[in-house]
């Protein structure tokens, strides 16, 4: 499926994405936050191989 400025859900998604982000902007800096020390564990782990 091909999503593009012109599909429905696209401004009904980022609408609703926004009134969560203002409700709830904790959550998101969570969510967030151990995404990117996932990626980051993941990206050392890809040089150094602490994971096996």
């Amino acid at each position: 499926m091909h999503l593009d400025a012109a599909h429905p859900l696209v401004p009904i998604a980022s609408l609703a994405a926004g009134v969560f982000l203002l409700i709830a902007p904790r959550i998101v800096s969570v969510a967030v936050a151990i995404y990117l020390i996932i990626v980051g564990l993941l990206g050392l782990n890809g040089i150094y191989h602490i994971f096996k």
